[in-house]
């Protein structure tokens, strides 16, 4: 993370400080003159702006800003100058990519205290409820169910470690679309995972290979970009569904396999050593039943949208009931596990606000838009459309800005085009590689992440190849 977050900035402010203000070409003709903008540009009505005509720089003030008037036509901004007549470049102080920069970097370090905070409440109750299963023996239960699988995955974690239910919890909360509810879990099972831990400070095997489940998105149930596409008036929301699952599970396999195979060549990372006990077929019962039951579930959803409304409240009211049935003191336990995830959410906000900072400064200094002009080229002779690589970039970097951005993509070509099926099942396939890294190991001080960061950029762009590959099988486009 530190050779990634050095080379976000540093790149953003060399970036800003050649490019500086963008030139427009526009034609002085009179007092007021409109000039083309770009199409997410910041400036304002009041803004100051140097018209340069004939080599010699006016001064200029924008008396309006005006939307574009059809799809694919640029903003305008009138802007008044005592600039002769004649061909102009007009440049505005409010798009100086070293002013954006800063702005940028401010923003941000706001932005991820306030998001931060957000994940108190979150982790606070979730935490809780973990808390009051742990003490009604659910997670023993849970990992007992997925057992056969877990132990396959991870042969370094103890069966029925807490880990194992918090990593159950949180990877099934993942699958459902339920992000705000597994990031607590995640915490919780970092947490536990590093008390496993003999090297501290460095991420162990399990802790790589869960954090590589986590950032290849694996999901069967993209409920937000299905919304986003009801919105837009797709004929069929639900035809990302498929290309979503398809894509997710093989990008989240070649993740699991990749994560296994590039450790042998990082060391470090040891655990407790662990005995494991020989499995045996009625123990792949649970885990049928299990699979069958989220399988289910999915189907469910799949079938009447309005069922992920009933998701969050049963999962809640589960738990407690869980625990009520149990002969658990909800209230006092739920405290308990509360105020740990209160202490959870404190510790993350320095690496929430680092890993934020750099990613705008990067965006706003314009080496993003640099970035996907040089790949532009290689990624269609892949198959990967022009159209897509930003948010191919941005995923790793971003989950609101990619959401925001596959949003957008998906109005702007169409929710039942290729360019909309293929945006809507990328934003499904693929995670926020660094920030989920910042959060987890934040959270353990894991400052050695071995193999992790390989592993997530990796499967990164498997996910986007697979996405192009299963929307092209299964729903067409070119």
């Amino acid at each position: 993370m530190n050779i990634v977050f050095t080379a976000l900035v540093l790149l953003s402010v060399v970036v800003a400080g050649f490019t500086g203000a963008p030139g427009h070409e526009a034609a002085v003709k009179g007092w007021d003159n409109e000039v083309p903008l770009e199409v997410d540009s910041l400036v304002k009505v009041g803004a100051e702006a140097r018209v340069e005509v004939g080599g010699v720089e006016y001064s200029g003030t924008v008396t309006a800003v005006k939307a574009a008037a059809n799809p694919g036509e640029p903003p305008t901004a009138t802007v008044r100058t005592i600039a002769p007549d004649g061909a102009a470049v007009v440049r505005f102080n409010d798009e100086h990519k070293m002013k954006l920069v800063s702005d940028g970097a401010v923003d941000a370090a706001k932005k991820g205290v306030e998001l931060a905070i957000g994940l108190v409440g979150m982790m606070t109750l979730f935490l809780g409820l973990m808390k009051v299963v742990e003490a009604a023996g659910g997670l023993d239960l849970i990992a007992g169910a997925i057992r056969p699988f877990m132990l396959w995955l991870f042969p370094d974690v103890p069966a029925k470690h807490p880990a194992m239910g918090a990593m159950v919890m949180n990877i099934a909360a993942n699958m459902l679309g339920l992000g705000n509810a597994a990031t607590p879990f995640g915490i919780k099972a970092m947490q536990e995972l590093d008390t496993l831990n003999k090297d501290k400070g460095t991420a162990t095997n399990a802790m790589v290979l869960f954090l590589a489940i986590n950032t290849t998105g694996l999901a069967v149930l993209p409920t937000g970009m299905m919304a986003v596409r009801a919105a837009l008036g797709s004929k069929n929301p639900a035809a990302i569904f498929p290309t979503t699952i398809a894509a997710s599970h093989i990008t989240t396999l070649v993740a699991v396999l990749l994560a296994k195979w590039l450790a042998r060549f990082f060391p470090g990372g040891e655990t407790e050593i662990v005995e494991s006990e020989p499995l045996r077929p009625r123990d792949f019962l649970p885990f049928g039943a299990f699979t069958a039951g989220l399988l289910g579930l999915c189907a469910w959803v799949a079938v009447d949208p309005q069922a992920t409304y009933y998701i969050l409240p049963v999962l809640i009211g589960g738990m407690v009931f869980f625990g009520a049935t149990r002969k658990v003191k909800v209230y006092e336990s739920l405290m308990e596990g509360a105020k740990e995830g209160f202490n959870s959410a404190t510790r993350i906000i320095p690496y929430v606000v680092a890993i934020l900072v750099a990613v705008a400064m990067f965006r706003a200094s314009g080496a993003l838009g640099w970035v996907v002009s040089i790949l532009a080229i290689p990624a269609k002779v892949v198959g990967v459309p022009p159209e897509v690589i930003p948010l191919a970039l941005l995923r790793p970097l971003s989950g609101s800005g990619a959401f925001a951005l596959a949003s957008d993509i998906t109005r702007t070509y169409g929710p039942d085009t290729y360019i909309g099926h293929l945006a809507g099942t990328m934003q499904g396939t693929t995670e926020t590689t660094f920030y989920v890294l910042a959060v987890y190991f934040g959270t353990v001080g894991v400052k050695r992440v071995r193999h992790a960061v390989a592993v997530g950029l990796l499967s990164e762009l498997l996910g986007i190849l697979a996405a192009v590959f299963f929307v092209r099988w299964m729903l067409g486009g070119a």
